[in-house]
Parts: C-alpha cells; structure tokens; sequence
C-alpha cells in the first residue's frame, strides 16, 4: 500500500511539473494566439477591438493569474476555447481523442506481438541463419523514420500491389497500414531488451536445474524464461509509450486520418495555445498513467518485489 501511494505521489507531481513547464514555454512564445488569430490587417480590427477580444480570452491577465485559472479549469476538465475556431478545446479533444487511442493502442499490440516474435525467434528458432537474421532486423527497424515507413507502404501495398485502397477504404483497411507503420519503429527496442533478459535469463542456475529435470524447450521458455525477460521489457514498453505518442502524430499526417495528431498540426500552425497545451496534458496523463501501471505490474511479475523492505532489513541483520 505505501508503494501504490508512493508511486501515485510521485505520478501527480510529474504531472504539476509537465503541466508548469508547458504552460510557461507556450506562454514565452512571443505575441499570442489572439494576435496571430486577429492581428491581421485584412480583418480591419481596430486596438480597441483587438484589446476587447484579448481581455475576452483572458490574454491581458498577468500570467500568474492566467496560470493559476488555467490549472484549476483543467482540473474541472475546462479546457478552455480554440483561439482559431472559438468551439471548446474539450469538444475537439473529445472528437480527435477515439480515433488516436484506436491507433496507438493497436500500434502498441501490434509492436509487442512483433517483438516477442522476432526476440524468440531469434533466440529458439531452428537454424544459425534464421536466429542470426532475426536478430539483425531489430537494428534495421529502428534506423528506419516513421514517416518514410508510411510512405513507402503506401506505395507498395496500395499503389503497387492495389491491396489497401487509399481512397474508400473501410474503417478496419484503414487501420492496417496505421498501425504497421507505428508497430515497426516500436517493435525494434522492444525485441532488442526481450532478446538480451532472454539471453541473461537463460544464463541463470535455476534454468539449468529445471533442464536437468528434463523439462522441454517450450517449457522453459513459457513458464521460466519469458516471465523473468518480462520485466524490463515492460519498463521499456512504457518508456516507449512517448514515442508511440510522437509516432501518431506523424503517422495521423501521412495517412490523412483526423485525430490528435492532425489537431496538434493545425494547432501549431495556427499558434492555438490553448489546443496545444491541452493536448499536452492529457498525452503526459497517458504517459503517466501507463508508467504507473507498469509500475504496479512489476510485484505480479516478479514475486522478489512484494517482499517489505522491513524483512529484507531483518534478513541482512539475521545474516550478521
């Protein structure tokens, strides 16, 4: 209980600090949202116009001020409003949010099915060759952009070989190439650590008893090998998380396909401060969250971690 509450402390002030950071670096831009919006000469606004809109989005407050009544909005889920097209930010998160969680939750499912195939492949597959290609392609996969891998599935599998149509394509065809393209990147350092906690792993005495008892290769692999590779690899799956975030938002671009990521494009184009900063929040919540949760799974993967720090200090004094 005390390292569930420890960890959540720790996943607040995370957040607090994310928070703080954002909102001062959005604000340290120069001019503001307002003026890039409204600033234009062909819109023929006078400055006592321009003054009246500024004070409407709160833009002539101190920023202490403005800090203090943007922080406790978020924490009412008051986003605010678009500079760029007045609706609420929460209207626009709430229509872009299902389609990249769709993505990036596939993306993420994909990335683990093809890394744990690729690390045990290379690791117990039958024949030199075919364990030695498997490991060469994790270094292959991660030297590869996100962007050139949209693009260059696109010209295979819908312009070359006609498979997935770019146009009209249903909602599940439309995903494939989506999540091929973020499951790729993602997948490489994710069967990189799986191979390496395999190879330590397997290394360990206790495996080689439970091979002297003649336990099969599939049995190892299942019931000692794979559970005790896990851990890291799930501490690198969450680190990844923040990769996978960036890799949507690229992706949602090449593909056309409207989410978070083309929101926080048109938002940085158009300076929307207020769309840019709550789509920072809610991707540091996420990220948060999901570390937090792998956090919380190491004790159930590993059982030397749900012992008290108090008895291993008793242990370390009996030894003495």
């Amino acid at each position: 209980m005390v390292y569930v509450l420890r960890r959540a402390g720790q996943a607040v002030l995370v957040l607090v600090l994310a928070y703080t950071v954002a909102y001062v670096l959005l604000a340290a831009l120069p001019g503001d949202a307002v003026l890039a919006r409204y600033g234009s000469p062909d819109l023929g606004l006078t400055p006592e116009q321009l003054a009246e809109i500024r004070a409407a989005y709160g833009a002539d407050r101190p920023l202490a001020v403005r800090y203090l009544e943007s922080a406790w909005g978020f924490l009412r889920g008051d986003f605010g409003y678009s500079v760029q097209s007045g609706a609420a930010v929460s209207d626009l998160i709430g229509a872009s949010l299902p389609s990249t969680l769709t993505l990036a939750v596939l993306g993420l499912v994909a990335a683990i099915f093809l890394a744990v195939t690729i690390a045990f492949t290379a690791t117990y597959g039958r024949g030199a060759w075919l364990r030695r290609t498997f490991r060469n392609i994790p270094p292959f996969f991660v030297s590869l952009p996100v962007f050139w891998i949209g693009i260059i599935l696109i010209q295979v599998f819908s312009f070359q070989l006609g498979l997935i149509p770019v146009i009209g394509a249903g909602p599940m065809q439309a995903l494939i190439l989506p999540v091929a393209t973020l499951a790729i990147p993602i997948a490489a350092p994710l069967a990189q650590v799986l191979m390496r906690s395999i190879d330590e792993v397997r290394d360990q005495p206790f495996v080689a008893v439970v091979r002297a008892r003649g336990a099969s290769t599939s049995w190892l692999l299942w019931r000692n090998v794979a559970r005790n590779a896990l851990v890291p690899t799930l501490t690198m799956a969450g680190l990844l998380f923040g990769e996978l975030v960036g890799g949507a938002v690229v992706t949602e671009t090449v593909f056309s396909r409207n989410g978070i990521g083309q929101l926080t494009a048109q938002a940085v184009a158009n300076r929307d401060t207020p769309v840019l900063l709550a789509v920072v929040v809610i991707t540091t919540v996420t990220f948060v969250v999901i570390n937090l949760v792998v956090d919380l799974l190491y004790p159930v993967l590993d059982p030397r971690l749900r012992r008290p720090a108090s008895q291993g200090r008793s242990r370390k004094g009996a030894v003495r």
